[in-house]
């Protein structure tokens, strides 16, 4: 049970994510099934609060940089391209794997778009890569361990 919570925390570190999460939990022997639901649950739950709480954290994140600043980061960067280019929508979807779904979420808000845009296309981005993670790991785990 203990482990099982600690997919649901892990997912829900923007550090962690589902990339990392996902694969651990189904090679540590947990069900495929709970490990997709519960990465999916805490990696959204932490999303759908830096989509809440936009205002505060972006005030926060321009105090700590300070109006003037030098330039965009390389993840600004990537982001605003693949922003610009493919649109939320690409953004959310790529975001899992160049730049994490918490910063995904954070540029596309920065950049411009709705929030109630933001959380459907980070949600459908979170359940289809949770799904691929799941999938391919419970596959190729198998695959490796036949008896």
């Amino acid at each position: 049970m203990i482990e099982y919570i600690l997919v649901f925390l892990g997912a829900a570190v923007p550090a962690l994510e589902i990339a990392i999460v996902i694969p651990v939990g189904i090679v540590r022997g947990l069900s495929p099934f709970w490990v997709i639901f519960l990465a999916f649950a805490g990696n959204m739950l932490t999303v759908l609060l830096l989509i809440v709480l936009y205002q505060r954290i972006e005030q926060w994140y321009r105090s700590r940089k300070g109006e003037s600043t030098e330039g965009e980061s390389k993840r600004q960067l990537r982001g605003r391209k693949i922003m610009d280019k493919y649109g939320v929508a690409g953004l959310a979807l790529a975001g899992p794997i160049l730049i994490g779904t918490h910063i995904a979420a954070f540029f596309a808000l920065l950049f411009g778009a709705s929030k109630r845009k933001t959380i459907i296309w980070m949600a459908i981005s979170i359940a289809l890569w949770s799904l691929i993670f799941g999938i391919v790991t419970a596959m190729g785990f198998t695959f490796f361990v036949k008896d």
